[in-house]
């Protein structure tokens, strides 16, 4: 069994290093990895870092433009050899110590993708209601769409068999990634799982980048996917 681990990078000089490091000390008997993280033109000397460590089973690509969180994990998942994959966020938000948890309905054949949900019952920093209200909002607004009872759709932790991509094409290029993934895996009709996870999350000034546009642009995407691809 390999796992391929795909990491999109945007500005994430003073993160990117130690979650890299993090990853690739997870414990996982049995199973091969491969980290395959895509700079997506950063600007904050990301790039730099990058191209100074010479870790095995890390493969790093670089986007000479900005095009996107959904543009690099496309990037990313043509370059993946694993028999499962999981999405890993650059920043700190996301604990890879839990890729056991999110493997397992995978690895004991009840699923073939898993969700990690900030909101069942694993510890999460306090703060920021609104940017909650929005995700519970967006996730309501998907789960109408795809039928699903999803509780956190917008989580960056999504682990998905190999075969799932092959069923499906993805397009966009930002954080409507999320909610077109979502809606694509329920029309395909693969078994959907969701786990608790921990979230570590960071405020604006510590970094954070998603904001209202992205709101918009989800709901935007939700409907788009739902009526017309």
């Amino acid at each position: 069994m390999r796992l391929s681990v795909v990491m999109p990078v945007y500005n994430e000089k003073a993160f990117v290093k130690g979650i890299i490091e993090k990853v690739l000390s997870v414990h996982l008997p049995g199973i091969e990895r491969e980290l395959i993280v895509v700079n997506d033109c950063s600007k904050d000397g990301t790039r730099e870092v990058l191209e100074s460590l010479d870790l095995p089973g890390v493969r790093v690509f670089h986007h000479e433009q900005n095009r996107g969180k959904g543009a690099a994990l496309r990037t990313g998942f043509a370059q993946a050899t694993g028999d499962i994959i999981l999405v890993q966020d650059a920043d700190m938000e996301y604990n890879p110590e839990e890729y056991p948890v999110l493997l397992k309905p995978i690895l004991d054949g009840h699923a073939d993708v898993v969700y990690g949900s900030r909101f069942l019952s694993g510890p999460h920093r306090v703060h920021l209601f609104w940017h909650m209200v929005g995700n519970k909002i967006l996730t309501l607004l998907s789960n109408m769409m795809s039928n699903l009872n999803l509780t956190d759709m917008e989580t960056c932790y999504k682990v998905f068999r190999r075969d799932v991509l092959r069923g499906i094409t993805l397009r966009s290029d930002r954080f409507g990634f999320e909610p077109e993934f979502t809606l694509k895996v329920a029309r395909g009709g693969w078994r959907v799982y969701e786990v608790p996870i921990s979230y570590h999350g960071r405020d604006y000034a510590e970094g954070k980048k998603i904001g209202w546009k992205d709101g918009v642009s989800a709901v935007y995407t939700i409907i788009k996917y739902r009526l017309m691809d």
